[in-house]
């Protein structure tokens, strides 16, 4: 019986190394939830009013990060338009219960292009809102850039010009502590108005996305999310090779004990 147990045991290794292995390319591309933790004290960005500021400063109530580059042809434009369309759905009021920080991650856009994208972004929100103090545009210098990234874990990866990266937004505290991932281009205005009362009380919560991540990937060329039909077929022929090989190894270990009956 010991031995039947070992071999489970090293299958079952050799299927978590296996699947380590064949999927370990994409560990550098992606989200990494820092539930709890802390942005730093000292990040300088410049706003869209050419103001060079801390950060942290201007964080006195729930704030939204939304990472982006300007000149993304991606999916940072539905992203920005899922921000403009739950600004006028859900119910907490911009500036004033919560706003959303808008930042490029290419340090190279400047910001006269954070004023243009302000401009376009703001004329698709329909109500009545401070958009001027509640929804921000800021640009940082490569250093306050990556260390922001790594601090919310927002890991890109550039490819020529252009770069490659997740679709999220990340909810901070009014302390500047991160409570809340968001993820996709599309914003249940529900999900965020739970988001910033969370936030408003300090409590963190934990997102329920782990599947969607291990079968969705992004597509570089299409700009895009679509299903990684290798990591699920590759995850269904495991399984299956696995559960054959337990039920194959139970029949013969009771065929076993019928014969010494």
């Amino acid at each position: 019986m010991k031995k039947q147990i070992i071999s489970v045991l090293a299958v079952c290794v050799i299927t978590m190394v296996f699947t380590g292995i064949l999927w370990a390319q994409d560990e550098e591309l992606g989200i990494y939830e820092k539930l709890d933790e802390f942005i730093p004290e000292d990040l300088t960005f410049v706003s869209e009013k050419g103001d060079t500021v801390n950060l942290l400063s201007l964080i006195d109530k729930p704030t939204v990060l939304v990472p982006v580059y300007y000149n993304c042809p991606g999916i940072c434009t539905p992203l920005l338009e899922g921000v403009a369309d739950v600004i006028d759905k859900t119910d907490p009021v911009l500036g004033i219960d919560y706003q959303f920080f808008t930042f490029s991650f290419n340090y190279e856009e400047t910001t006269e292009l954070a004023v243009k994208k302000k401009a376009t972004f703001s004329k698709l929100v329909k109500g009545n809102h401070d958009l001027d103090n509640g929804w921000k545009f800021f640009t940082s210098d490569s250093t306050n850039v990556h260390r922001l990234l790594n601090s919310i874990g927002y890991k890109v990866k550039k490819q020529g010009k252009e770069y490659v990266h997740p679709g999220a937004i990340v909810v901070l505290s009014p302390e500047g502590k991160i409570t809340r991932y968001l993820h996709g281009t599309y914003i249940m205005p529900f999900d965020l108005k739970m988001a910033v009362v969370e936030a408003s009380e300090g409590r963190s919560g934990p997102t329920i996305n782990k599947f969607l991540k291990f079968c969705f990937s992004y597509d570089a060329e299409g700009k895009k999310y679509v299903l990684n039909i290798t990591k699920v077929s590759g995850s269904i022929i495991i399984f299956l090779a696995l559960a054959l090989f337990l039920t194959l190894l139970l029949k013969k270990n009771k065929k076993k004990q019928t014969n010494i009956q």
